[in-house]
């Protein structure tokens, strides 16, 4: 797959807080969500108040619809307790028709400001969702290839859907929180205001259920996050299953896979009941609450109703309070486990987000320019693992225009080599440069404008041949994706799908030949014109057939540009500028094919014996008289 360079500028974002390092960050992916669960409850709403803040004027007249909400709900029982004992006690009818209309007149202006409310909400949660999504998705594009490397695919996906929808859920229902805690907060205060001892002996049930609920607010705490934690788990392997189907097939390995999903479905699902019953066991205590609560003012507010120590208004107007009082303490019980799920994923999110990028622009990092394409690695040495380097000491120029055949056995660090000339990675000592600067200097946008790669796996989206030969190239015509498809020997087979350069190939390109597929991410790479071109083994799954129609095309491919290639085949070498044979992570040879042909090292002796790749030679070398099998 070719890359250029994207010309819009990196966008830029706020600082946020970063662990000491990456390994330490990288590793919190895989810990147990409990034990992060104790840093949420402030830093997770801190979070989300900073994406929200743009939406400061939208926020504020819901704010204002929910203050309108809640005076009109409290008014009710207020207008109710005056009709009874000012219009209907004193038999004024007037009095008693304009109190009516007015309930009606509040009821409509209940309806007009819940529905402002929910309205503006859920514009304000969405954006915020829509912001955090694109976050996210930038995050994922910007980290560094060790990220991937170690986080699974399923997870990700969890991430991106699971816990924003969570998210979602709760941002939608903020609003009805607030509304709730001011509907309890005005009761308590209208209900001291009209009987004081009448509101202290109905209120006194109120501590009981706050006690139920510290006593339940950790079980509850842990049941979720074990349940998201599991639900990832059920992600993760069905996303491996998926992608890997076709080895489960090959291997007969469906009903072996089918039972541990079963059980990783299984685990799934009890977590989910266990957190259900926690989630659901303070409903019926609340209701019970309730019960109890209306038993008092009937039995307290009666008896003093009867003693004419309080109006027959007055007790009405508690009892309506009293079911409006628990029933937003219904509703924050429900939601109370929506705002545990919500939690738990914001962290999982902001964790996300917060991951420091291995590889990032060094402050005021310029774009590398127009560049000939010298390429110079000097004492290089790395290691995925900084403690076990796979490469050391590689030094190597590769001069404008000049093809470097790199090859050796399977996992001599060829492909290590050609991910750092791209930034992939960073070096752990030397440098490499490009037209003589260190690209650590410039910015990784403008490497990917002068760099271009042709993969042994080539990657083909859903989308038409026409997009993928063009996918980044956005300047590219028609005209130069069928120039560049001619030129390549791949017109011809596209012509004969159903709708030619519009024809959409399928997931992966599974429609095409894998030989096909190449040559589409040769032309791919033509069409972006890159002036540094790296193959990796980009012939290694084409056809003795295929090969020698593009042999000529990878001339005209590699006419006038730097390429650094990785191949076994000595036909794709064999007219390289310089060979550099790399074994356990060291140059031990270097030349052009006639040069290491006379030596009488590992090249020659592949050569001279015919061994078709450089993994027999290195497998057979205690066979091949002068090559031990640990030489280097």
């Amino acid at each position: 797959m070719a890359t250029t360079s994207n010309n819009a500028p990196p966008v830029q974002k706020p600082k946020r807080q970063r662990p000491a390092n990456s390994e330490e960050k990288h590793s919190k992916l895989h810990e147990s969500d409990e034990e992060m669960f104790a840093q949420l409850d402030s830093t997770v709403f801190k979070r989300f108040y900073y994406y929200a803040t743009p939406y400061k004027k939208a926020m504020l007249v819901a704010t204002l619809a929910v203050i309108g909400f809640t005076l009109a709900n409290l008014s009710l029982p207020l207008l109710v307790k005056f009709g009874i004992d000012s219009a209907i006690g004193k038999g004024d009818f007037d009095l008693l028709t304009l109190i009516a209309v007015s309930i009606i007149g509040v009821a409509g202006f209940y309806w007009v400001t819940h529905f402002l409310q929910n309205v503006l909400i859920t514009r304000v949660a969405l954006t915020v969702l829509y912001d955090i999504r694109a976050d996210m998705f930038l995050q994922l594009q910007r980290l560094a290839l060790s990220f991937s490397d170690k986080t699974p695919i399923g997870a990700l996906m969890a991430r991106m859907f699971g816990d924003v929808g969570a998210l979602q859920e709760m941002l939608e229902s903020s609003i009805e929180i607030i509304g709730d805690i001011l509907t309890l907060v005005g009761i308590i205060v209208i209900l001291l205001v009209l009987d004081f001892q009448l509101a202290i002996v109905t209120l006194a049930i109120v501590p009981a259920l706050f006690l139920i609920r510290i006593v339940w607010q950790p079980f509850a705490r842990r049941a979720f996050l074990r349940m998201r934690r599991n639900s990832s788990v059920v992600g993760v392997y069905l996303d491996q299953n998926v992608s890997g189907i076709r080895v489960v097939q090959a291997l007969n390995r469906q009903k072996e896979n089918t039972g541990i999903m079963t059980g990783k479905v299984r685990t799934f699902f009890w977590s989910a009941v266990r957190a259900s019953r926690l989630g659901g066991v303070l409903m019926p205590t609340v209701e019970l609450m309730t019960g109890t609560a209306l038993a008092i003012v009937l039995i307290v507010g009666g008896g003093r109703v009867l003693s004419e120590s309080i109006e027959i208004g007055t007790m009405v107007a508690f009892l309506l309070y009293v079911q409006r009082f628990f029933e937003p303490i219904r509703t924050l019980t429900m939601h109370y486990a929506l705002l545990q799920r919500a939690v738990a994923s914001g962290h999982r999110i902001f964790e996300l987000l917060d991951i420091p990028l291995e590889i990032a622009d060094k402050p005021g990092a310029e774009p590398i320019g127009e560049v000939e394409g010298r390429i110079e690695f000097k004492n290089v040495t790395f290691g995925y693992d900084p403690e076990r380097p796979i490469l050391r000491n590689i030094s190597f120029i590769a001069e404008p225009g000049q093809t470097i055949a790199l090859v050796g056995p399977t996992g001599s660090g060829k492909t290590s080599i050609t991910a750092l000339a791209h930034r992939f990675y960073d070096v752990q000592d030397g440098s490499i440069t490009i037209d003589e600067q260190d690209i650590r200097d410039v910015t990784q946008t403008s490497i990917g404008g002068v760099m271009g790669m042709v993969l042994q796996e080539p990657f083909l989206f859903s989308k038409s041949v026409l997009e993928n030969v063009s996918y980044n190239t956005h300047n590219a015509t028609r005209e130069d994706v069928v120039a560049a498809c001619k030129i390549i020997g791949a017109h011809d087979f596209v012509m004969q799908l159903e709708n030619g350069y519009d024809t959409t190939l399928e997931q992966r390109g599974s429609n095409l030949s894998v030989g096909q597929r190449q040559l589409l991410s040769f032309a791919r790479a033509l069409v972006a014109d890159p002036k540094i071109l790296v193959l990796d083994e980009a012939t290694a799954n084409i056809d003795s057939y295929t090969e020698r129609i593009i042999q000529d095309a990878l001339k005209k491919l590699l006419a006038g540009r730097t390429a650094l290639v990785i191949a076994h085949r000595l036909s794709t070498i064999r007219n390289s500028d310089q060979i550099i044979v790399v074994r356990d992570g060291e140059i031990v040879e270097t030349g052009t094919h006639d040069q290491l042909v006379e030596s009488t090292g590992l090249y020659s002796q592949l050569w001279q014996t015919n061994y078709t790749s450089f993994d027999d030679i290195a497998d057979n070398a205690d066979n091949i008289t002068g090559i031990p099998a640990t030489s280097t």
